[in-house]
This record gives C-alpha cells, sequence and structure tokens, in this order.
C-alpha cells in the first residue's frame, strides 16, 4: 500500500514524500520592489521536508499584483531574492515551485500603484472589498483586456516562468484558482466577451489553456503544474457549467503532458467531479481537500486509497513547520490560529515563530 510517507516521482524530480505545503499568501515582500526578504527565505527553509513546497502567488507581471507587499517575478532584483529562498530550501533537501498568480480584477489603483489600473477578461466589477494596506475598500471595474493584451499577458506567464528556473525554482505552478484571472476567463459571470476567448466552453478555456502550453514550451512540461478550484465561488465568481468546463480543460491540457494537476475542493459535494479529473489527468494528482477546519492528518488516507498522489496541508503547515515528521510520530501538533487563516490560499497574516 502506498502511503504518505513514501517518495514519488514528479516527472523526474524526486521528492521524498507525498505531503505538499500549499500555497498561502503571506504578504512579506518590500514594497516598493516586491521582492521576497530574508524572512521569506528562513520561512521556507524551515519547511523544507515537505515533498514540495509551492510557494505564494508571486505576479508574473506588475498589472498582475492583487495584494499588498506581494512578490512578484518579472525584475531582476526580484529573481535575485527568490534565489535566496530556493538555495535554502535545496541546502536542506527540499524541493520547490513558485505559484504564479495573476490576480485580474481582483485588485486596486491603490495596490497597483504607477496609474496602472486592474484588468479582466470583462469590466466586470466583483463584488466585496478589498484590503489595500491601510483598510478595507470596494473593489472597481477592471479594464477589459484586448485580444493583443491576452496574448501579451500569456507571454508574461512564459517569461515569468523562465525567470523562475533562472531564481532556481524545480519549476512552477499556475493559479488558475480562487477568482484569480485564469478563472475569471473561466467564469460566466465575470467573462462576457464575445471573441475566441469568451462564449462557449471551448473559448472560456482558451486562456488557461494557452498559458499552459506557453509555460510547458518555456522551461518544460516536466516543470510545469496547474492548480484549479471547480465550484469555487470565492472573490465573486460564478460558475454554471462547472460538470463540463473543468473536464474539457483538463482533456485539453492533458496531452501538454504536465508535471501535476493540483485540486482544491472548496465544498465537499465537487469530490465526484474531484474523481473525473483525477481518472481524466495522466500526470501526478495533488489534492488539497475540502475539510471541516484546517485539513489534518486524516487526509493522508486520501493517498492511501488512491484518491491523490500528494496531499496539500495549508494552515497545519504554518504552524508546524516540521509537519511530515509530526504526521509520520501522529502528533503532536500546534493549533492553527483560524482566526486569522481564511482557508485555501489565504490573506492571513499572523505569522508563526520560527521553529
Amino acid at each position: 500500500m502506498t502511503t504518505a510517507f513514501d517518495p514519488v516521482d514528479l516527472a523526474g524530480t524526486r521528492l521524498a514524500n507525498r505531503i505538499a505545503m500549499a500555497p498561502m499568501t503571506r504578504s512579506r515582500a518590500e514594497g516598493d520592489t516586491r521582492t521576497p526578504t530574508a524572512l521569506v527565505a528562513e520561512y521556507y527553509a524551515q519547511r523544507a521536508s515537505a515533498g514540495l513546497i509551492i510557494t505564494e502567488g508571486a505576479q508574473p507581471t506588475a498589472i498582475g499584483q492583487g495584494y499588498p507587499n506581494t512578490p512578484g517575478l518579472h525584475s531582476d532584483e526580484q529573481i535575485a531574492a527568490w534565489r535566496e529562498v530556493t538555495d535554502g530550501v535545496h541546502e536542506r533537501g527540499g524541493r520547490i515551485f513558485v505559484q504564479l498568480m495573476h490576480a485580474g480584477r481582483i485588485s486596486h489603483p491603490q495596490v497597483l500603484g504607477d496609474g496602472r489600473h486592474p484588468v479582466g477578461p470583462s469590466p466586470v466589477a466583483p463584488a466585496g472589498q478589498l484590503f489595500a494596506g491601510s483598510g478595507l475598500i470596494d473593489f472597481v471595474a477592471p479594464r477589459e483586456l484586448t485580444a493583443d493584451e491576452v496574448r501579451e499577458t500569456i507571454a508574461g506567464f512564459a517569461t515569468a516562468a523562465r525567470n523562475a528556473v533562472e531564481a532556481g525554482f524545480d519549476g512552477v505552478e499556475i493559479h488558475g484558482a480562487n477568482g484569480y484571472l485564469i478563472q475569471q476567463f473561466l467564469s460566466t459571470n465575470s467573462n462576457l466577451r464575445t471573441d475566441e476567448w469568451g462564449g462557449p466552453v471551448e473559448n472560456r478555456i482558451r486562456f488557461a489553456v494557452e498559458v499552459v502550453k506557453a509555460v510547458a514550451a518555456e522551461i518544460g512540461p516536466e516543470r510545469t503544474g496547474l492548480r484549479l478550484s471547480p465550484a469555487n465561488t470565492y472573490n465573486d465568481i460564478a460558475e454554471t457549467d462547472t460538470a463540463e468546463i473543468y473536464p474539457a480543460l483538463v482533456e485539453a491540457i492533458d496531452p501538454i503532458g504536465i508535471a501535476y494537476l493540483h485540486v482544491t475542493e472548496p465544498v465537499p459535494e465537487v469530490r465526484e467531479l474531484t474523481l473525473a479529473l483525477r481518472k481524466a489527468f495522466s500526470g501526478t494528482f495533488i489534492l488539497n481537500p475540502s475539510t471541516d477546519g484546517p485539513t489534518g492528518p486524516d487526509a493522508l488516507a486520501l493517498i492511501e486509497d488512491g484518491t491523490a498522489d500528494l496531499v496539500a496541508y495549508g494552515a497545519l503547515f504554518l504552524a508546524n513547520p516540521d509537519l511530515p515528521a509530526r504526521l509520520k510520530a501522529g502528533g503532536p501538533y500546534n493549533t492553527p490560529d483560524t482566526a486569522t487563516y481564511f482557508g485555501g490560499d489565504h490573506r492571513g497574516y499572523t505569522d508563526y515563530p520560527a521553529l
């Protein structure tokens, strides 16, 4: 029987175990340069015993930033700063992918600065508010990307992926979940386009497919992963055809041969779809399961029964930097501060002590 503590081959990269650290927004980057700090390097090095670390989202271009003090991967300074992170993880025997996250309409001019305005598939403002550094402010309607700008955005993902490899990352995870730009193209309430990027399913998946193709062509499919969150309504997303669009998307990307598909479940009811996507995808399957509270030790059974190849942990990894050892020993576990942790990939700002 396969267990969470067995090694696994990830498209040619050997992982020491099947416990992944989920991507979690930390907002620890330098504000002006959007560069990771020494604290970021220490934070990830502490967790190098994960089979795979997937970092917080890094914006592939300046216009892709969604929250204050999040890191980028579009400047030489950022590449150099990330190198300190990857060196620290590799020195401890770990493997680390960076998540490339374009927030799209989930942003604000106050966050972007320099006269920039959020962009999206269509000029539809999301409901709700955004934390912009000094407090919560209402979202604004994004500027609709032109067809040329859509192509430029795809190219921006590929360039950032090349920068990631230069920075020493073992690969990249494309963020197609949680209401950010890629899911905005998939959604029926944020994508009202009538050109090749909107309308029927085959058009609304096109942006995601083209980003995956571009990244895989730039750095190799074996260094490329994709994260999806079917039926997730976070960030004012509405999906009227979840059961149709995600199988179509996975069918379209599977021939590319990417390293992994990472699915995060917003509700237990999507498990049937999760299993269908797992069956349709030929590569490694990572699951961040729907749970009542932070993912716990019982989720390891999902590896034993074949539901997933790896299980991704979020909050429990924040509170327990040596989580794989604790899971193997049956505990004990530090309790995550769920008052400031919102689940999935989050906007929690509480930092845990260095351990």
